[in-house]
C-alpha cells in the first residue's frame, strides 16, 4: 500500500475537521494538495477566479454554519490574495482555515522568485499562523491551528512549502481528537447576583442587542417583558432580534433608524447583549452600562462599564431571570414604541411619494419589492455601502432568513463572493446578493464562478453608476463629489455573455416582474437595475458639525427615503399599549 502523502493527511485531516471544501486557484506549491483533493471524495476542490473570493466563500460558509471553513492560496501572490477576505472573517469570528502554500523549503530566506513570509504576513488577521517546516510537524501544527479557528472563532493560517507537502508522511502518524465545536460559557454567580442588584434598583432599562443573541431571542424577551424595557439592536443584531419582538424601538450605528438611539440616551441602565458595537460616539456618556459577552475581549474596549459579565448571553439571562424582580411601570417602554413608530412614519411619506413611478428607479423600491419576493427562508449577502443601507431598513428578518455581509470589516466586494459559500451549502435554498456596480465590477471575474458551478445564485445589481456611500461621506466633510462616478455598464449583456440569465431594469413597472422571473430561476441570474445615484440626501436643518464623522444617529442625519415592512411592525406593536 503506497505511504501517505504529508498532502494527503493534511487534507484527510481536513475532512475529519468537517471541512467539505476548499476554495482556491491552484497554482504549483499549492499542486500537491490539489491532486490530493482530487483523489478523495471527502473533500470537494471549489475553483474560483480570484483568491479573494476563496475567503469571502468560506468565511460565509462558516457564518452560516457556526463549523470550519477552508481556503487556500498558492505561494506568494497566490496566498497573498487571500488577506482581504481572511480580515473580514476573523472580524466576523468566522472559523475558517487558511492553508497559504509556500515556496520550496530549502529557498526560504533567500529572496527566491514570489517569496514571501505568510506566517508573519496573516498574524494580524488570524488567531493563529504558523509555518510547517517539516513533515514531522504534520498533522500537530494543522490540529492546533484547527483547534485556535474552532475554539477562539477566527482565522488560523498554515504557511506549507510544496515540496515538504509532496513528501510521504512519517510512518505511523498520530491520530488526533479533533476540537469541533464550542462549550456553552456560564458567568459566575457574583457577576449574576450584581446584575440582578442593578436591574432591581433602575426604573428605565434598555436593551441593546448583537450578533451574540443569536441563540437567545426567547430570553431576550422574556427579559423585556420582565424588565418593560424597550429593545434596540445593532445591523448585526437585526436578523436575530427585531423578528416576533413587540418591544422593538429599531437600530443604532451609522445606518440607524427608529428610537433605539434615544432609548440607549434616557434609560438609567443601559444592559449591552453579545454585541461588540463599534461606534462609541452613539453610546451614552452618564447612564450606567452593563455588557454581557463570551468573548472577554470585548467587555468595555468601547465605553466605560459599570458592569462586565463574561458569558453566552442566552446562559447568562437563564441564570439572571429567576433572580430579578419584575418591573410594573411600562412608561418608558410605552414611550420609545411611541417615538419608534413615530419616527418611522416621518420617513414613509417621502417615500411613498410617486416612487414606483421614478426613473431612474429608487433603490429604496428595489429594496422593499425584493423584501416581499423573496423567500422566506432566503440568505441574503450585502455589499458593503448603500446595499448595507437597504439591507438594514427593507430587509425583514423572521427567525429563518439569514443577512450575511462584511459588518465589521467593511470590504467592498463581499457579497458575490460569500453568496458563492452560501449556495455550496444548499443549493435549494435561495441564495440573493445584493450588490452594488462598485462591489461587484470589483471581483466581477467570480460571477464565472457562478456559471461554471451552476450555482443559482441571484446577483440583485443596484447599479447607480457611482460609489455612493463615498459621495455621501464627502458630502459630510464638505467635499466635493471627486472619483466616485463610474461609466453607464450593460452587465445584464456581460451575465448574458458568460452564459447566465440576465435582464436589465430601467423602468419601476418592469422591476417586480424581472424580479420573480429570476428568483424561479434554475441557475445562476442577474438582475441589472438602473438606480437613482442621488436616492440619499441630508436634511437641511442638520449642520456640518452635527454629522462630522457620522457622530449622531442615521436616523437623524442620512436617509429620507422609507424603512418598508418596518412601519408596520411599529404600528402593531403600539396596540401592545395598554389603552386607559
Amino acid at each position: 500500500m503506497p505511504k501517505q502523502t504529508v498532502a494527503e493527511q493534511f487534507v484527510d485531516t481536513l475532512a475529519r475537521s468537517g471541512v467539505r471544501r476548499l476554495y482556491g486557484v491552484v497554482g504549483d506549491s499549492l499542486n500537491p494538495i490539489v491532486d490530493a483533493v482530487r483523489r478523495t471524495s471527502a473533500i470537494d476542490w471549489v475553483q474560483v477566479r480570484h483568491e479573494e473570493a476563496a475567503a469571502f466563500a468560506a468565511g460565509a460558509e462558516a457564518q452560516l454554519t457556526g463549523t470550519l471553513a477552508a481556503c487556500a492560496g498558492s505561494c506568494g501572490p497566490g496566498n497573498l490574495h487571500l488577506i482581504n477576505g481572511l480580515f473580514d472573517a476573523h472580524r466576523s469570528m468566522a472559523p475558517v482555515l487558511a492553508l497559504a502554500s509556500h515556496i520550496p523549503s530549502s529557498e526560504i530566506g533567500t529572496s527566491y522568485f514570489q517569496e514571501t513570509h505568510p506566517e508573519r504576513l496573516f498574524t494580524e488577521c488570524s488567531h493563529y499562523s504558523e509555518l510547517i517546516s517539516t513533515e514531522q510537524q504534520m498533522p500537530r501544527v494543522l490540529q492546533t491551528a484547527i483547534q485556535h479557528a474552532v475554539g477562539r472563532q477566527g482565522v488560523s493560517v498554515v504557511a506549507l512549502p510544496g515540496d515538504i507537502a509532496a513528501r510521504p508522511a512519517p510512518e505511523s502518524p498520530e491520530e488526533h481528537a479533533l476540537v469541533t465545536s464550542r462549550p456553552r460559557v456560564r458567568p459566575g454567580d457574583a457577576e449574576i447576583e450584581a446584575l440582578a442588584r442593578m436591574i432591581d434598583k433602575a426604573e428605565k432599562i434598555t436593551l441593546f442587542c448583537g450578533r451574540g443573541t443569536a441563540d437567545a431571542h426567547q430570553e431576550v424577551m422574556h427579559l423585556a417583558e420582565l424588565l418593560k424595557s424597550p429593545v434596540g439592536h445593532a445591523l448585526r443584531g437585526k436578523e436575530w432580534i427585531q423578528y416576533d419582538n413587540p418591544y422593538d424601538v429599531g437600530m443604532s450605528g451609522l445606518l440607524g433608524y427608529g428610537a433605539a438611539y434615544e432609548a440607549t440616551q434616557e434609560c438609567d441602565l443601559i444592559i449591552l447583549l453579545g454585541t461588540d458595537f463599534p461606534y462609541p460616539g452613539f453610546l451614552p456618556k452618564n447612564n450606567h452600562i452593563v455588557q454581557v459577552d463570551v468573548r472577554a475581549e470585548h467587555l468595555g474596549r468601547r465605553s466605560q462599564l459599570d458592569l462586565a459579565v463574561w458569558g453566552d448571553v442566552r446562559e447568562t439571562l437563564r441564570e439572571l431571570i429567576p433572580r430579578i424582580q419584575p418591573k410594573t411601570s411600562r412608561r418608558f417602554l410605552d414611550r420609545m414604541l411611541k417615538k419608534h413608530a413615530d419616527a418611522l412614519e416621518g420617513v414613509v411619506k417621502a417615500y411613498t411619494r410617486k416612487v414606483d413611478k421614478h426613473v431612474p428607479i429608487h433603490p429604496e423600491y428595489v429594496a422593499s419589492i425584493l423584501d416581499e419576493e423573496a423567500a422566506e427562508n432566503a440568505v441574503f449577502t450585502v455589499d458593503t455601502g448603500m446595499c448595507n443601507v437597504w439591507a438594514a431598513r427593507y430587509l425583514t428578518p423572521n427567525g429563518r432568513r439569514r443577512v450575511i455581509g462584511s459588518f465589521s470589516h467593511g470590504s467592498m466586494a463581499n457579497a458575490m463572493p460569500q453568496a458563492i459559500g452560501a449556495q455550496f451549502l444548499d443549493r435549494d435554498r435561495q441564495v440573493v446578493s445584493m450588490s452594488g456596480d462598485g462591489g461587484f465590477s470589483m471581483l466581477m471575474g467570480d460571477f464565472l464562478t457562478l456559471v461554471q458551478y451552476d450555482l443559482p445564485v441571484k446577483v440583485v445589481l443596484f447599479n447607480n453608476s457611482s460609489l455612493g456611500m463615498v459621495d455621501l461621506e464627502m458630502m459630510v466633510d464638505g467635499m466635493p463629489s471627486y472619483g466616485t462616478s463610474t461609466p453607464s455598464t450593460d452587465y445584464a449583456a456581460m451575465a448574458r455573455a458568460a452564459g447566465a440569465h440576465a435582464v436589465r431594469v430601467d423602468k419601476p413597472k418592469h422591476l417586480r416582474g424581472a424580479l420573480r422571473d429570476a428568483l424561479k430561476h434554475k441557475g445562476p441570474a442577474l438582475i441589472d437595475i438602473v438606480t437613482d445615484p442621488n436616492a440619499l440626501s441630508l436634511p437641511p436643518k442638520i449642520t456640518r458639525e452635527q454629522i462630522s464623522g457620522f457622530a449622531l444617529s442615521a436616523s437623524k442625519t442620512v436617509l429620507d427615503g422609507g424603512v418598508g415592512r418596518m412601519v408596520q411592525m411599529a404600528r402593531s406593536n403600539l396596540r401592545n399599549i395598554p389603552r386607559p
